[in-house]
């Protein structure tokens, strides 16, 4: 009875051991802060709200995060030297916004886990093999946005509307997809797209006051160096009496008409899921597929709709949230 009794005490013991280990790690786990780098390619809304909330879903998920965040203003190295800082740095994860970014990270590692966001085409921009199958260490979520829609507005908002400009950013190939994609809608719609590329945010007014003489329309697509000056199309088209759409909800809230597109801020947070895959659950870049934006955002500038004269009322308004900055 004796050894039956210090048999079963020695059991007990061992179980409880274990079971304060267990509740031990569990509690170190739960106290795990990544360290993560943020590779944003420019400052500019669209991209400011990819970060934003990259770094909220981060937080309602429950995943505590230190932060490296990076800016490159804009210039290709300076992203490459983000990526290799954070390479040395041994981060557990990088979040690299736009194109070029996105391409110094991958690069920079194939070791590191790399989401990026705000990337129109990822498999052009060479960034992951296919959608459903990335390959390698990165994957992430693209800003493709309704372009047919958004081309259909201008005639909806005004049928005699036969040729739409778009300003692009002759280095970043997202935008060179986005004018060719821009060609083929609006030949099925009865739209011509005259497009003139530019280098440097000092060419957008002169850009702008060339098109604006062959153009009834302005449509601005997801292009970082235009973004980061859509103020200056948006005063020059309400100048011209120009209806403008744009391809994201910020656009509107830099004066552009009327915009119908991806929300980058939900964009963000639907990424931050994806971190937790690899951070938390353990997967790898190449297990989670590429995805797009399940969530888009409309909205109108109220302003420009005053002054250009057009009626609030108009079904293309429909459902649009209205901002009056």
């Amino acid at each position: 009875m004796k050894k039956k009794l210090s048999l079963v005490v020695s059991v007990l013991v061992f179980v409880l051991i274990l079971s304060a280990c267990q509740v031990s790690e569990e509690a170190i786990n739960e106290e795990d802060v990544f360290k993560i780098g943020i590779s944003q390619l420019a400052e500019h809304p669209a991209l400011d709200d990819a970060r934003l909330g990259f770094e909220d879903g981060l937080e309602e998920l429950g995943i505590k995060v230190e932060i490296d965040y990076k800016n490159a203003q804009g210039e290709i190295p300076n992203a490459l030297s983000i990526a290799q800082k954070f390479v040395k740095d041994e981060v557990d994860l990088i979040y690299a916004i736009a194109t070029p970014a996105a391409q110094s990270a991958k690069q920079s590692s194939e070791d590191i886990p790399i989401l990026f966001s705000a990337v129109t085409d990822p498999v052009a921009a060479e960034l992951v093999e296919s959608m459903d199958s990335p390959g390698g260490n990165i994957t992430g979520t693209s800003d493709e946005s309704p372009m047919e829609k958004q081309l259909q507005f201008f005639k909806d908002l005004d049928e005699n509307i036969e040729t739409v400009g778009i300003i692009f950013n002759t280095s970043e190939e997202n935008s060179h997809l986005q004018v060719e994609r821009a060609k083929e809608i609006g030949a099925e719609i009865g739209i011509e797209i005259v497009d003139v590329g530019i280098s440097t945010v000092s060419d957008i007014p002169q850009a702008v006051d060339s098109i604006i003489k062959k153009v009834d329309g302005i449509y601005t697509i997801t292009d970082n160096m235009v973004a980061s000056a859509i103020n200056i199309v948006s005063e020059k088209a309400i100048e011209n009496n120009m209806i403008t759409i744009g391809a994201e909800d910020a656009h509107a809230k830099g004066g552009i008409l009327l915009a119908d597109g991806i929300s980058y801020y939900e964009l963000g947070k639907q990424t931050a899921e994806m971190a937790k895959q690899i951070l938390v659950d353990g997967k790898t870049p190449s297990e989670i597929p590429s995805a797009r934006s399940v969530n888009t955002s409309k909205a109108f500038n109220r302003n420009t709709l005053d002054k250009l004269g057009l009626d609030m009322e108009h079904q293309a308004f429909d459902g649009a949230e209205e901002i009056t900055e």
